[in-house]
């Protein structure tokens, strides 16, 4: 499947990138590094120096510049060689690929499309590991898998009720019924009460009607909030969503995050936690230990999936009404990336036919 290249992804956790200090990575199968300059400033270059293709990944900061450890080239942010050692003229063409890069939510975001496109107000309203309401943990984990079998398993939440009936304890109404899926410009959003959920040993002992609310967003970046409510409250709100003066308890918000690197493996980040004043540090630590479980679980199945994909003929897959958010998330990322892949012509054409 292709994947949208005018898009922000995730590229690490700003906290993993120290001053100075080059990191190699690789998004939608382009060899990438990054680097934060003496003054904050962050850099994403093409990972190869355009000399003997060395990794400009081992090479050196030298104040806002990045040196090639090789036989020296020196880049300047933009990407241009300012320096040749034993030279004295500088080829026009002798520059690599500079990508838009962005700080936001405790994430770095590199820009994968075309440069002049890159809009920072685009990127999708995480709430960062620094945010003062929330207490949130983090991590992340690499898959041996494609990022799309990643996307689908979270645009359908009916896995819960088998994958994680151990870990999040979820019932099989998860699986029995369905949310209400609504069509985003840019993503698709989940409404949903699952009623009488028995509450996960952190919260407590009993049962609860729990609201979740999430968007998933292209290019893959999911934001969640749920809360529990007394026994009756769902019915009482019509299965509609809580009014905001409605209190729950054990609120909790997660921002994941899905970044393809190659073909057939993804790195895939998320940060779980309370809101201030429904938890502290301690259920933090639960709630991860939980997550850390989960997603483990996920990703167990996940790549046993794509290995029954990669050794088997290809055939189309069954879809159930549970399918809905799935459908709908791929014909989006279909049709932007087909955009992309028109020539103006065609994208004008296209934008004249009514809908």
């Amino acid at each position: 499947m292709a994947y949208v290249r005018n898009a922000w992804y995730v590229a690490a956790w700003n906290c993993d990138l120290e001053v100075c200090k080059p990191l190699a990575l690789c998004i939608l199968g382009e060899s990438l590094v990054i680097y934060r300059t003496p003054s904050g400033k962050l850099v994403a270059l093409e990972d190869r120096c355009v000399h003997r293709f060395a990794p400009l990944s081992l090479g050196r900061c030298e104040g806002e510049r990045l040196r090639c450890m090789y036989h020296g080239m020196l880049y300047d942010p933009d990407g241009r060689v300012v320096e040749i050692p034993g030279e004295n003229r500088i080829p026009a063409r002798a520059r690599v690929r500079s990508y838009p890069i962005v700080e936001r939510h405790d994430w770095i975001w590199v820009w994968m499309g075309d440069a002049v496109r890159a809009d920072a107000s685009s990127i999708p309203p995480a709430v960062g590991l620094s945010d003062p309401d929330w207490v949130l943990g983090h991590g992340q984990m690499d898959y041996a898998a494609e990022a799309r079998l990643i996307c689908d398993n979270l645009c359908d939440f009916s896995h819960l009720s088998y994958v994680h009936a151990q870990s999040f304890g979820a019932s099989e109404t998860w699986a029995k019924s369905r949310p209400h899926v609504t069509a985003l410009d840019r993503g698709v959003r989940f409404e949903r009460w699952i009623v009488g959920e028995p509450r996960m040993r952190a919260r407590g002992e009993g049962t609860a009607d729990v609201w979740s609310a999430y968007e998933f967003w292209i290019p893959g970046i999911l934001l969640m909030s749920s809360a529990a409510y007394p026994p009756g409250t769902a019915a009482a709100c019509q299965q509609q969503a809580p009014p905001a003066t409605l209190a729950g308890e054990g609120m909790t918000f997660t921002s994941q995050a899905v970044t393809p690197l190659t073909d057939q493996t993804a790195r895939y980040f998320f940060s779980w936690g309370p809101r201030r004043g429904h938890g502290d540090e301690a259920l933090r630590d639960v709630l991860m230990e939980i997550a850390n479980r989960a997603f483990t679980e996920d990703r167990i199945m996940i790549e046993a999936q794509q290995r029954v994909i990669n050794n088997t003929a290809p055939r189309k897959v069954l879809p159930t009404s549970a399918d809905m958010g799935v459908t709908l998330y791929n014909r989006l990322v279909e049709s932007l990336a087909a955009g992309e892949r028109a020539g103006p012509d065609e994208r004008a054409a296209t934008a004249e036919v009514p809908a």
